[in-house]
């Protein structure tokens, strides 16, 4: 993993020196135009209709920067028919979105201006730095595939980790990736993380008093919007009336996640252990997100139940509900070796958490053969062996 990071790293240098070299766009401590957002000023100032999304986690979810920029935008330009898409889901971060993509945002119709936060979950998720690359990178081909002409703003926000990255000199591995794929496509990002932590060190404000936490306090969703703003002012400034499609660069990564996309649970073949549940609720008092409730669900509890799914691509996993019986899972891909995924997490016990978890990844382009199996091992917290799939995932 590490050679593998370490050529990214490289790449993504000599990306970030091609870039500067073709685009004098303005930079800011924080904030990086690159190239700019013509099209979706286009779409607002020329053609007077434009579709923004904002796909994120619960910081995108929960009322403020996004309401606040809609808001904004609505504001300074009124002669402009705004459609907004909400896509934020709590919990999901750069591997839920790559594979969600297509059916929560794209499916709606052309996107003028996409907005992407992921840093934080990764962080939080333990997402590796390699899954996170193949998913940002993927969510952006997949979305400049979609709309050549999309805009699509990078946001890495800020949390007590990034601080402590920052202040032993290090920068956190998931806004460093993020600059990565935003210096190789050109995309304007937002380093919210650095500017937190530097503003907090020279005493401006103080994380516990102003921000209080992750899904920030209207001190911190104002900050967040002001920078947003920001950007988007910077964006408007160069826009110089043209507008075209947008040229895909060679990907950094072969086997990113741009063709991720769900496949539906009764696609599998299952045994007898198994119930698909066209509106799974839960029979306890664990909360739930939405969108991962009253839907279908294929799920067991009975150790030894199995199932088996044929899949075409360089990827497969699948989205679970993870609640406080949430058990442990075996799979083999195209009949190798059998290895263990613990579905039990962190916030299970109060949570119907949506889980995403990758069984195979940089797989060979061909049709291969996924088995599942319910263990008859459990977390020692947990109540049970239950793994519930809301989706299988593919990229195909």
């Amino acid at each position: 993993m590490m050679v593998i990071r370490t050529v990214i790293v490289a790449l993504a240098g000599l990306a970030t020196c091609k870039v500067q070299a073709q685009n004098a766009a303005p930079q800011h401590e924080y904030l990086s135009l690159r190239g700019g957002l013509s099209n979706f000023y286009s779409a607002c100032l020329v053609r007077r209709k434009a579709t923004v999304a904002f796909l994120g986690g619960s910081i995108t979810h929960n009322p403020g920067w996004r309401d606040k920029t809609c808001a904004w935008l609505r504001e300074r330009y009124p002669a402009t028919a705004f459609r907004f898409i909400a896509a934020g889901i709590p919990s999901l971060g750069s591997l839920p979105h790559a594979f969600r993509l297509q059916q929560d945002v794209l499916d709606s119709g052309a996107i003028d201006l996409l907005f992407v936060e992921a840093a934080v979950n990764d962080r939080v998720n333990g997402t590796d730095s390699i899954t996170q690359v193949r998913a940002l990178e993927g969510i952006v081909r997949h979305a400049r595939t979609a709309n050549p002409a999309m805009d699509i703003i990078l946001m890495a926000f800020a949390d007590p980790a990034k601080t402590s990255d920052y202040d032993k000199g290090v920068t956190p591995v998931e806004i460093a990736n993020q600059e990565i794929i935003a210096a190789h496509y050109a995309l304007p990002s937002i380093n919210l993380g650095k500017e937190v932590r530097d503003r907090i060190r020279a005493g401006e404000f103080d994380w516990k008093k102003d921000f209080k936490d992750i899904h920030p306090s209207p001190f911190g969703q104002e900050l967040y919007f002001e920078n947003i703003k920001r950007l988007m002012m910077m964006g408007e400034k160069e826009f110089k009336g043209g507008a075209g499609a947008y040229r895909q660069p060679v990907a950094i990564d072969k086997a990113s996640f741009e063709h991720g996309a769900y496949v539906n649970v009764a696609t599998a073949g299952f045994d007898a252990g198994w119930q698909l549940d066209e509106h799974w609720m839960p029979r306890d008092s664990a909360q739930t997100r939405e969108g991962f409730v009253n839907v279908p669900v294929l799920e067991s509890d009975k150790p030894g139940s199995s199932l088996t799914l044929a899949f075409s691509g360089t990827a497969a996993g699948m989205a679970v509900v993870a609640g406080p019986d949430a058990g442990i899972v075996e799979y083999s891909i195209d009949h190798g070796a059998w290895q263990k995924i613990d579905l039990y997490t962190q916030w299970s016990s109060w949570l119907h958490l949506p889980w995403y978890v990758l069984f195979g990844s940089g797989l060979k382009n061909k049709q291969h053969v996924l088995q599942v199996r319910i263990s008859d091992a459990a977390a020692a917290a947990s109540k049970g062996h239950a793994c519930r799939i809301v989706h299988f995932l593919v990229n195909n």
